[in-house]
């Protein structure tokens, strides 16, 4: 799989296997998908793949995180480096997700990270997705495996 990313004047430009998926104008933010591929749960890049062919294009943020106990509904086990759970910013009225964001979680020091735990992690999100306007100090997210919430972090 081949990931190409151009920037021509005030746009940039994604491609993926030759074909345009993604364009996004950098003076407003403002962006459209041409193909699904790059957003479903089931997308064909990875996180991996786009450090490999493109280093240092990733969004990285310091976080404090912390993981539900498993008697508070959260995972049943810890997770090492590079776990990549959903990422939740906003909620609507009716409680249904709008938007998952894709992003893994760098331990920084430390093997694993268990439930009911609380520490500092890097969360890395990839560069294909309209998530910069959640990202400040303090903002609070949620984190998610499928439907249920697992834990929360905050920018720090």
């Amino acid at each position: 799989m081949a990931i190409l990313k151009k920037i021509e004047g005030n746009e940039l430009y994604l491609y993926m296997n030759g074909n345009l998926i993604y364009k996004r104008w950098l003076d407003t933010g403002q962006s459209k998908v041409f193909d699904i591929m790059a957003y479903d749960k089931y997308t064909l890049t990875s996180i991996r793949d786009l450090e490999y062919e493109n280093p240092g294009e990733l969004i990285s943020v310091k976080a404090r995180l912390k993981l539900k106990s498993t008697e508070e509904g959260g995972r049943q086990t810890g997770f090492i480096s590079g776990y990549r759970p959903n990422h939740v910013f906003e909620y609507p009225d009716d409680g249904k997700l709008l938007q998952t964001f894709i992003g893994d979680i760098i331990l920084d020091s430390q093997a694993t990270f268990e439930p009911g735990e609380e520490g500092e992690v890097t969360v890395r999100f990839l560069i294909n997705q309209p998530i910069e306007k959640y990202l400040e100090k303090g903002r609070v997210w949620w984190i998610q495996e499928g439907a249920r919430q697992i834990g929360q972090a905050e920018i720090i």
